[in-house]
């Protein structure tokens, strides 16, 4: 081959084709799980579904595989091996009894960790009242309890009060290189002078379970109120983070553990509420994903955008306010060279009418995308994909919406830039860690259900699990059930998503003005002027 032809053959070689409905399968109800399992979580304040998270992981052999999933009685984690190729049980699971959440999961080639949360043990000096749960992690080496170690609570000296999480929202993360787990979830301080609030910590441990205070890297109170979480493994600490808040902003916060940093977007938020642009109540996961064998990293969140900014009239200048640029949301990416550089400019601070020109939009219209995640094929392939409502109703400024689920789409990502359309499923959604595989295949773990986000929903219990892959090369591996029929429990047929793109602004601005300082029970997000009057939404405390 001509030296010209090979560097034409090779430059060819990096450019990837579309995804089609052949590159999708599905493994349907191929886990028989050992308890039985609720998947829905109802969102804060709204009471809208969510997918509850079953974490999902594979080892770096990738002989091994491990899902999560928190009992249907909300007392229990259970962790599953199972085979990478078939997705069914490989052995017993083990079973962390007194688990509330399963909020984060790493696989090893002999056994795994998991990131939970559970009350400390009776009698446990300066423990938190009314056994409010506490986050820590657990280490199995070859199916046996390696060891334990609380990362709140009384073992963690926090300058404004001793942390606990009912609600830990946050991820699992574990660099072999440098040998430490992190962990970024959700706190609320029960003594000292934050006591009753909530922010967020970031904590590590080194893998022989031993908890470490890294300056620059650890912390414990962070971004407050906490409305999302990203978190990806670096070759050193700190590991690349990412938060949204309630103040006015989504950060990438590697350096600073704060709600300051590098500005990612200008989000319009309200007390306790930013859009769920990570996914909401148990969806801080696979957002943000390290491009692989690469130092640099690729973030999917929902936002309506954003225009005339103002400024924060409780933090003050630099910090803003906005106004939201649509009802309804829509995804968007924003990619690193490392974990703490932004590729292209920062979300403006200049007062005035843009907010959101820097950004990367993935999807346009009036159809509300959610539950947006992101998992990485190669060095510069990513997969984001998210659901749609075609024609959503947003009652609430800073909230989810609701109506008719009309699929869940899967986007190829070159470089920062759409490759093809996305490939769309109506029986397929992403329920738990996008993982990708030895094999190049990205997978995950979600529940073979007739999937409604029309309004509230209490979900009733599964013992059946199923996977589904996304392989970049257009094959299937052997898929359970073909990529283009539905299973029986599916929606019988889809609806169709609106063909306008365009982008409809809101015309009244809904901005209201932020709480001066956090407050211990958030108060409730002020409806849109054209909202249907709903008094009858469950309410929900962060």
């Amino acid at each position: 081959m001509l030296p010209s032809t090979f560097i034409l053959s090779c430059l060819l070689s990096s450019v990837s084709a579309a995804l089609t409905d052949s590159s999708l399968e599905k493994h349907v109800n191929s886990l028989k799980l050992s308890a039985s399992f609720n998947p829905i979580k109802e969102s804060y304040w709204t009471g809208l579904p969510h997918h509850r998270r079953t974490p999902f992981a594979v080892s770096p052999d990738g002989k091994s595989a491990y899902v999560a999933y928190l009992d249907a009685s909300e007392s229990g984690v259970h962790v599953q091996q199972v085979d990478p190729t078939t997705f069914a049980a490989v052995g017993t699971a083990a079973t962390i009894s007194g688990g509330k959440e399963a909020g984060g999961l790493v696989a090893h080639n002999d056994g795994f960790a998991l990131f939970t949360n559970e009350a400390l043990p009776s009698g446990t000096s300066s423990a938190p009242a009314g056994n409010t749960p506490v986050p820590v992690i657990y280490r199995y080496t070859s199916g046996k309890q390696t060891w334990k170690t609380f990362v709140g609570g009384p073992s963690v000296k926090a300058n404004m009060g001793l942390l606990a999480s009912p609600d830990l929202n946050g991820d699992l993360a574990y660099s072999e290189t440098a040998g430490l787990y992190g962990a970024y979830f959700v706190v609320t301080a029960y003594s000292g002078s934050a006591q009753g609030h909530f922010g967020d910590a970031i904590q590590y441990v080194n893998k022989d379970g031993t908890l470490q205070t890294i300056a620059g890297a650890s912390s414990t109170w962070g971004c407050s109120h906490n409305t999302g979480i990203a978190f990806e493994a670096a070759d050193s600490a700190p590991f690349a983070s990412i938060c949204a808040e309630d103040q006015g902003a989504i950060w990438l916060n590697t350096k600073t553990q704060s709600m300051n940093g590098v500005k990612i977007s200008n989000e319009n938020v309200q007390n306790g509420a930013s859009n769920e642009p990570m996914g909401g109540m148990g969806g801080s996961y696979s957002g943000l994903a390290r491009f692989q064998g690469s130092g640099s990293y690729i973030f999917a969140w929902v936002s309506r955008g954003a225009k005339d900014l103002t400024t924060n009239d409780w933090l003050g200048a630099p910090f803003t306010h906005s106004v939201n640029r649509t009802n309804n949301r829509r995804v968007a990416i924003a990619q690193f060279s490392d974990k703490n550089t932004l590729v292209g400019p920062e979300a403006t601070s200049t007062l005035g009418p843009d907010g959101d020109s820097q950004i990367n939009w993935i999807t346009e219209g009036s159809a509300d995308s959610s539950n947006a995640h992101v998992a990485t094929f190669d060095k510069s392939n990513a997969l984001v994909t998210w659901e749609e409502i075609a024609q959503p109703t947003c009652e609430f400024i800073a909230m989810g919406c609701k109506g008719a689920f009309t699929g869940s789409y899967f986007q190829l990502v070159n470089e920062g830039k759409k490759v093809g359309a996305p490939v769309k499923a109506m029986d397929v959604y992403v329920a738990g860690d996008m993982v990708t595989m030895k094999d190049g295949r990205i997978c995950w773990p979600y529940v073979d259900m007739a999937w409604k986000l029309d309004g509230p929903v209490r979900g009733s219990s599964v013992t059946q699990l199923s996977f589904a892959c996304m392989n970049l090369d257009g094959t299937t591996s052997t898929p359970t059930t073909p990529a283009s029929s539905s299973s029986s429990s599916a929606n019988a047929s889809p609806i169709a998503v609106s063909s306008s793109t365009r982008v409809q602004e809101v015309d009244i601005s809904t901005a209201l003005p932020v709480q001066d300082e956090p407050t211990p029970s958030p108060q409730a997000p002020a409806q849109q002027s054209s909202a249907v009057r709903d008094s009858s939404l469950p309410t929900f405390q962060i």
